[in-house]
């Protein structure tokens, strides 16, 4: 009988925190000393070295990566009665920060193999009233930001980069983050680099952005009770910061880890039923997350689940099925490549601390669910048809 220890965990936590509790433990012991909680000399220099680390010239610690988007967007000028073009496959916070705004999101078809936004259909979305586009850097691939960039150039748009689950990512030698207007990051424990609660940041190399982004997340004001705009609380915690200096100079091992991992999975599971992930010719993909695709996806979860082996799903249906986006503008109709994969598509164990051991383990339960028994062809069953685009 497996116990708790033989579990594999969607993403483990626990190991990581304890490999750092002599570091952290004492950091966080430094703030409180100080009782420096709102804005002490810690959030100032992770700022500092998260843009370094990003290769931009700013960046603002806020709340959450649901405000980092929130606040670009309105730090670029995104306001009531403007558009935002977006993918379809993303959590909801990115449509969420949209609609804070006072603007209305346009979702966007994905492409078929990495499942970021489709460039081709972007100007179809573009009407005079779009304002920025808010391309989202899936499972930790950019998307196509040269073929988004020449896009935006030519309709005069604003670029905010969702790359809460890109970070350290690259494409063409360029971390993401810095391609657009505004990068935003989410530090919710999970991510690649995880805060111990929540937190975000928005890095940028526009000085006036910037500037707008630290009245926006404080009450509008550069001095105490004196308020230059309507602004937000939105702050990044201390402690928070003091957490994620200790753990930013472990993030590119960390993301090294992950890239290992995915090699492992993709040499175990070369002949597999299963749909794996594609790299980008130029990307440098930190693999958050690694998703795969198979036609009969929730009877396989069962299969892992019973061999005490957990996945998740990103995302299990598209935006416009959420309630508050059920009548939103879609391109193209209905999003069907968004649809179509929203009922394949799972995320398999991924976090840095993974052994090839546990990695053995999920390949070897996901190839038996491909046994005759099954009812699969055990050669490897053909994928359902691609789908056109009308």
């Amino acid at each position: 009988m497996k116990t708790i220890t033989d579990q594999i965990p969607f993403v483990d936590l626990v190991n990581q925190c304890d490999e750092l509790a002599t570091e952290v433990m004492p950091a966080i012991e430094r703030v409180v000393r100080r009782a420096a909680f709102i804005l002490g000399d810690e959030v100032q220099e992770f700022e500092d070295k998260f843009a370094d680390y990003c290769d931009t010239d700013y960046c603002v610690g806020v709340a959450n990566g649901t405000e980092a988007i929130h606040l670009a967007l309105r730090a670029v000028g995104v306001g009531p009665g403007d558009e935002v073009v977006t993918a379809g496959n993303s959590f909801v916070a990115t449509t969420y920060a949209i609609s804070h705004t006072g603007a209305m999101p346009v979702l966007v078809d994905i492409n078929e193999t990495d499942h970021n936004i489709n460039v081709d259909l972007i100007e179809r979305a573009i009407t005079t009233r779009t304002k920025a586009i808010v391309p989202v850097h899936l499972y930790g691939q950019p998307s196509n930001m040269d073929a988004i960039r020449r896009i935006a150039d030519h309709h005069g748009l604003k670029i905010v980069e969702d790359a809460c689950q890109a970070h350290g990512a690259e494409c063409d030698g360029k971390r993401a983050g810095s391609f657009g207007d505004a990068g935003c990051f989410s530090f919710y424990p999970g991510k690649n680099l995880g805060a111990y609660g929540d937190g975000g940041a928005v890095v940028t190399n526009d000085p006036d952005v910037a500037d707008r982004l630290r009245l926006l997340r404080n009450y509008g004001q550069r001095q105490k009770n004196v308020h230059s705009l309507l602004a937000f609380n939105s702050r990044l915690d201390t402690i928070q910061a003091a957490v994620l200096l200790v753990k930013l100079p472990y993030l590119d091992d960390w993301n090294n880890k992950r890239r290992k991992a995915a090699d492992l999975y993709r040499q175990q599971l070369q002949n597999s039923d299963l749909v794996l992930p594609v790299e980008n010719i130029g990307s440098r993909h930190v693999y958050h997350l690694f998703v795969v695709k198979h036609d009969q996806r929730d009877q396989l979860i069962e299969h892992l689940q019973k061999q005490q082996i957990f996945c998740g799903i990103h995302y299990p249906a598209p935006l416009h099925h959420a309630e508050p986006y059920s009548t939103i503008r879609t391109i193209p109709r209905d999003l069907p490549v968004c649809s179509q994969l929203a009922n394949r598509i799972f995320s398999l164990p991924m976090f840095p601390g993974i052994t090839e051991e546990q990695i053995s383990r999920v390949c070897d339960a996901l190839k038996s669910f491909d046994a005759p028994s099954n009812g699969l062809n055990v050669n490897g069953a053909a994928p359902k048809g691609s789908i056109s685009i009308p």
